[in-house]
């Protein structure tokens, strides 16, 4: 978990002083690198697609299919903010998404109540995973990969091979079909459960204890920082978030079946690695997140546009990922750059000053 450290490279206000605009710009491009390359790549698209790319026919399918994603980097990021990583995200949206339809078409449960245990249950898993992680003390990546395969194992077993198909109310239908303001509503949750935990991670004592954990642990402790009672409610949320896309896959799909949902981890991590590489490099944070969900989403659609085959998409994922990787270890090389450069400048003035 080196990789997702929470320790940001993103320039202090103590090393842009004195920088000439020049080396601000050169200081500052890498890291908003990838804002900057979506920003290129939706004006690259909207130039070589103009009746296709830049319309809002386009920006209502991009969002429709997106949201899973952007939901289940949300709930990756989470325990990666606490130097943790969850690969039930993957594996449970599986189940959660045939629960919410079984509950009603088989055992007759109300739509809202259907939603509320499969959220419950979400969170079981989450905490079940934390316990597991802290508690037992296996390591995150093992732990929540054997809790995943055995969520697939009952989704198959529940299922039987076959698909879950009924008549659902309308109501649940609309947890997903609403259109607001001209765009599909599930937009709008995201962006609403992106300005909360934008607000908790940065602006409350919530957030710098998760962030301190994930920098180091030990340290945090020793500080008096519940750590463990963190993780585990890192992995609680975690664990809820990925049942709501669950359910808004439900509503999506209207019909359940064990062979729909996997798909969605890779760019759910691609994405929420991807957020630890832009505007707080080398920590994951809310808004990289999103720029890395969005650079995933622009660049599909519109090479899928222009007549790209069905592999683009693990195409795309994979050297997006690289070229993230790369911008963040320019930053790194110019943050130590700098660093390097400002030593000197504070032993002259430690020698310069009079007995």
């Amino acid at each position: 978990m080196n990789s997702i450290q929470s320790t940001a490279l993103e320039p202090t206000k103590a090393e842009m002083k004195g920088m000439s605009t020049t080396d601000k710009w050169l200081r500052l491009t890498p890291v908003y690198g990838l804002v900057i390359l979506t920003v290129l790549l939706i004006l690259f698209f909207s130039l070589l697609l103009p009746d296709t790319f830049p319309t809002v026919l386009n920006l209502r399918s991009i969002v429709a299919n997106k949201t899973i994603i952007a939901i289940l980097s949300l709930a990756a990021m989470i325990p990666m903010a606490a130097g943790r990583i969850d690969l039930t995200i993957g594996y449970g949206i599986v189940l959660w998404h045939i629960l919410a339809i079984s509950l009603q078409t088989m055992y007759g449960f109300p739509w809202p109540v259907a939603v509320l245990v499969v959220l419950l249950l979400g969170a079981a898993t989450g905490f079940l995973n934390g316990v597991l992680v802290e508690v037992a003390k296996i390591d995150s990546f093992i732990a929540t990969l054997g809790t995943g395969t055995v969520i697939y194992a009952l989704a198959l077993w529940h299922t039987g091979g076959r698909q879950m198909i009924g008549v659902l109310p309308e109501g649940f239908y609309a947890l997903n079909g609403t259109m607001l303001f001209g765009l599909p509503i599930t937009g709008f949750y995201v962006l609403a459960l992106a300005i909360v935990m934008w607000i908790i991670l940065e602006y409350t004592p919530i957030g710098r204890y998760v962030y301190a954990i994930g920098a180091n642990p030990k340290a945090a402790a020793l500080n008096g920082i519940p750590v463990r009672r963190f993780v585990i409610a890192a992995f609680i949320v975690s664990g809820t978030l990925s049942a709501v896309a669950g359910v808004l896959l439900a509503s999506k799909l209207r019909i359940g079946q064990a062979s729909v949902g996997l798909e969605y981890l890779l760019p759910a991590l691609v994405g929420a690695f991807l957020g630890s590489t832009t505007i707080k490099p080398g920590r994951v944070n809310v808004w990289g997140t999103m720029t890395g969900v969005i650079i995933l989403a622009v660049g599909i659609a519109g090479i899928q546009q222009l007549g790209g085959s069905f592999f683009v998409e693990p195409l795309f994922n994979g050297v997006t990922l690289l070229i993230a990787i790369g911008i963040a270890g320019y930053a790194q090389r110019r943050r130590g750059i700098a660093r390097a450069d400002m030593k000197p400048a504070s032993a002259a003035v430690q020698t310069a000053k009079p007995e």
